[in-house]
Formats: structure tokens, sequence, C-alpha cells
């Protein structure tokens, strides 16, 4: 979250204990339910921790449920919060203000669906961010009829608690950030993902829930890290049929055959626009040789394809986007819930073909399908 809220930025508006931020209402019919997983991968050690025997995982599951519940999904721990608060340098804002955040899925309450009926996206978040902040996507989603698990990767972000009340921070924080560090990272994302994939449409799956998810239907989208995690699982897992990057330098190597699964890029114009700043798009464009859209938002900055953005505008705290929170939530939701649409369900999405004058600060950089 460092390279997303510059450390010592100060809220711009008063902000009082009372203060509840609260996510948007997700767009699609159904309610809204969320289960926490705990997963332990014990067939390989804990990259960031020397001489660990296993991998600990914490996967929000977010899917369609047949009634509203009577309890909210908490967003963050009070702990969490602090921690994620302060580790940003923020001030101004009471540390517990993450943890109060308005959610609108309902805790372990009911799935609705058919077996195997519903697409799985998983999602994968920034460096230092945790699994939370993908959240309204993930409400979003899973209104809309999605299965979607966000995993949080243990030890790359500032603060995770286990079920057991421990609560870890980030030790991949502290490890030199040279040129193998990127895609170290990657490839360990893509190995979590394979695991959360393996134990969600497993014969006995880790959630009686996941029996819905029809395992032929799995794509995967990620912000910053994320975003380069899904291609690195794109091109290591035949199941994850399609990916997004929102916003990500990309490290993992793709090859020199190409990645014929469609693919979206998202992201800021400063930073992602053909031949701008990352160079790392225009290499990997260059190898999808699927279904393919590299898409650019005027006025967006790197946290706004999370809640970051939005949520910084809840408690009237700088965060260098001039496209507003809300704006930049509606065109998150908007493209990667197209692009899902088009490739796990077959629906016609014409808001990938051509400019929407419902989203303006969108531009289609470049555009391609597969060849014959």
């Amino acid at each position: 979250m460092l390279h997303l809220i510059a450390a010592g930025v100060l809220a711009l508006t008063p902000v009082t204990a009372t203060t509840v931020p609260r996510l948007p209402e997700p767009t699609g019919p159904s309610p809204v339910g969320m289960t926490s997983l705990y997963l332990k991968d014990t067939s390989r050690p804990d990259p960031w921790v020397a001489g660990s025997t296993a991998r600990e995982l914490m996967v929000s599951l977010w899917y369609p449920a047949k009634a509203k519940g009577h309890r909210r999904v908490r967003y963050m721990t009070p702990k969490e919060s602090e921690l994620f608060l302060r580790s940003a340098g923020i001030t101004g804002v009471p540390y517990d203000a993450m943890s109060r955040t308005r959610t609108n899925a309902y805790s372990d309450v009911e799935p609705a669906g058919r077996g195997r009926g519903l697409p799985l996206v998983v999602l994968s978040p920034g460096f230092t961010d945790p699994r939370s902040s993908l959240t309204a996507l993930a409400e979003d989603l899973a209104s809309r009829g999605y299965m979607v698990a966000s995993i949080d990767h243990t030890y790359e972000n500032h603060a995770m608690t286990f079920p057991d009340g421990r609560v870890v921070t980030c030790k991949a924080c502290e490890v030199k950030k040279d040129e193998a560090f990127g895609p170290k990272l990657a490839a360990g994302r893509a190995a979590d993902v394979s695991f959360v994939v393996d134990r969600l449409t497993a014969a006995k799956p880790a959630w009686k829930g996941a029996r819905l998810i029809d395992p032929a239907r799995i794509a995967m989208a990620g912000q910053s890290a994320g975003g380069a995690a899904t291609v690195a699982a794109l091109v290591k897992d035949r199941r994850i049929r399609a990916g997004i990057d929102m916003d990500g330098t990309t490290f993992a190597p793709i090859p020199a055959k190409g990645l014929a699964k469609p693919f979206l890029f998202l992201g800021t114009e400063e930073m992602h626009s053909p031949g701008g700043k990352d160079v790392s798009w225009d290499r990997d464009w260059k190898l999808m040789t699927g279904w393919k859209r590299w898409l650019t938002a005027k006025g967006a900055e790197h946290a706004s394809f999370t809640d970051v953005s939005f949520l910084a505008d809840e408690l009237g705290i700088r965060h260098g986007a001039t496209l507003s929170g809300s704006d930049s939530i509606k065109v998150t939701r908007a493209y990667t819930g197209a692009f899902f649409d088009l490739h796990l369900r077959g629906l016609k999405q014409p808001l990938l073909d051509k400019p929407s004058p419902r989203y303006p600060a969108v531009t289609i950089a470049k555009q391609a399908a597969p060849a014959g």
C-alpha cells in the first residue's frame, strides 16, 4: 500500500470516530454471501519464511445467496485497519476506520445456484494489500452470479489474521527488491492460485458450497502484483481460461509460442499507455495471441482499480486521482464484468469493442481478436 498512498498524507476533511465508510451497492440481482477459508498447502514451504514446511493461506469466497442474512461481513479487523493505515503513513483518520467500513455481503448465508453452475473468478490483490481491498469488485461479481475467491498471499501484505488469532505482517517487504523479486512474487502467487483452485474443485472441496463451481469456467483478475500473478497463473495452469491485469507491471515469462488465452489490460493512462513508462505491457501484448484488449482510464491512479480510492474519498484522504473513487469502481466493475461475461458465459459485450459514453474516462488503446 505504500506505493498507492504516499507516506505522510493527511486527511483533508474532518473524520470522526463515528465515520462509517460504505462500499457502493452491487449492481446484480442476487444478495451476496461470503465465507472465509483457512487453507494449508503442505506440499511446499512458505517462500518468505525460512525453515517453514507449509504455506498457509486465507481466502474469502463471495457468492450469490438465496437471501440476505443478519450479519454483514467485516471489511477488516480493527488491528488490520491500524496496521494498514500506519504502514501507509495515514494520519488524521481513526486507526479503526477501515474496520468500520460497511460491506454489502452477509456472513455464511446459504448459496444460490445449481451444481457446477457458477463460473469462478479468482482475485489477487496488490503487493502489501489485503484481499479485502477488492471487495467492491468481488461483491458485484457475486451479485451477478459468479463465485469469487479472493486470496490473501501470506506475508505479502501489512496485516492478515488467521482463525486462531495470529496476525502476520509483511515479511516480503523486508526482502531486497532486486530483479529476482518480481518473478519470485508472481510465481509464488500463481502457486497459491493453483492450490486454491485445487481445493475448491476437489471431489471433497474445502467448502461444501464450492460444489456449485463449474470447473470448466475459471478465470482470474489481479491488481498490481496480482496482475503479474495473473499472467503467471495463466501460463502455468490450464484450468484458468482468461485473465485481467489491472495496472500491474508484468514479470512472468510468456513462452515464445505465445499465450492464446483471452486477456485484458486495464490501467492508468500515465503508466500504461502504449509506449508509456511501463514497457512490460508492450512486451507482453506482442506475445498474447488470443482475444485481447488494452484499456486505459484517464485520471485514474494505481489504487483506482481497488476499493482504496473510493474509501479515501469517503474518509477525506488525498490519493492522487482526478477520477473519483465512485467512478473508478464503476469502471472497474463494468469492464471486468463484461470481460468475464464474454469469456466465461459467451455473452456478447459491445462495451469491449468501442468507446462508451457511460465511461468517458476509458480509452481502448489496442484491441485484437485471434487470427483466423
